[in-house]
């Protein structure tokens, strides 16, 4: 049973890998020609393709990782793998997350609809508010890194004086909860956000259906259509956020590290870089109609060999 969940996990992650990988270098690549042959490319263009590369970056990263701690378990024990592996992964994945909040918060900007005066401020120069809020993360990166390699150079010192401190014993287990709990924690902050921006979504746009009904106009005018469109790409997002946080939380509360417990969280983890990546191609409509155009390239390719 425990092989049959293991091929199964397996079979999951190597899937995931390969259509996150192809959807987020697609993303990277049309972004890019059109960027050349336009000369310049928007604000949106730019936080998908960045998202894009670092999704590509913690696809890599994850599949590493676990392709190593299945293969070569005794590396992945020591001290310096552990260390290496950790930082490695905590900086692809606050690029990844911090950037898709990102895209959350411009699109929230641009789509929603308050008289508030804070709220105006902040919708003309959203630019500013987008950079503002990369800048912050990278101080959340900082304090996250130096928490965690705090907590492994403690380990480091307990094990270097008590032999005991190994891999088989239950201070392991201990040491690499609070690792992920480190981690849960700071993935924490990002993932509060989205969701304040979620309710706030629906809130504005509760409020301009209600101003349309007293104006006894078309509900389905752009700006309604607008949200509408915003709050289904939010959905999808907050869906696989959700299960890729709670992956994280998990992770801190399980009692032994076994091997399909590794696999299993590690499909979880990155299924939210991968299918939430072709989402954002089905609902782009620049993306959309490029994917459309390799589909048709493709069926004629084929039909011709």
């Amino acid at each position: 049973m425990d092989i049959a969940i293991q091929s199964i996990c397996a079979a999951t992650i190597i899937v995931e890998f390969i259509i996150g990988s192809a959807a987020n270098g697609f993303i990277v690549l049309v972004n890019i020609i059109d960027w050349v042959k336009r000369r310049k490319i928007s604000s949106v263009d730019q936080i998908i393709t960045a998202l894009a590369i670092s999704r590509i970056n913690i696809l890599w990263v994850t599949f590493t990782v676990t392709l190593i701690s299945s293969l070569y378990p005794d590396l992945e024990m020591t001290v310096k793998m552990v260390r290496i592996k950790n930082n490695i992964w905590v900086i692809a994945n606050h690029f990844s997350i911090w950037l898709a909040t990102t895209l959350s918060i411009f699109y929230f900007l641009k789509i929603a609809n308050f008289s508030n005066y804070i709220f105006l401020y902040l919708k003309w120069r959203f630019k500013k508010v987008v950079s503002v809020t990369l800048l912050l993360s990278l101080l959340f990166l900082l304090v996250n890194i130096l928490a965690m390699n705090i907590h492994i150079d403690d380990w480091t010192e307990k094990c270097k004086r008590n032999p005991s401190y190994n891999s088989t014993s239950k201070y392991y287990t201990q040491f690499y909860r609070l690792i992920y709990l480190i981690n849960t924690m700071f993935t924490f902050i990002p993932f509060t956000v989205s969701l304040i921006i979620f309710t706030l979504l629906i809130f504005s746009l509760w409020t301009h259906l209600k101003n349309m009904q007293h104006n006894i106009k078309d509900t389905r005018d752009p700006s309604t259509m607008a949200h509408i469109n915003a709050l289904q790409m939010m959905v999808t997002f907050l869906l696989f956020y959700v299960v890729f946080f709670m992956s994280l939380a998990t992770q801190a509360w399980v009692s032994q590290f076994l091997e399909e417990k590794n696999l299993l969280f590690a499909a979880l983890i990155i299924a939210f870089p991968s299918v939430h990546s072709c989402v954002l191609i089905l609902r782009n409509s620049k993306l959309r109609q490029s994917s459309l155009l390799v589909v048709w390239w493709l069926r004629c390719r084929s039909k011709y060999v």
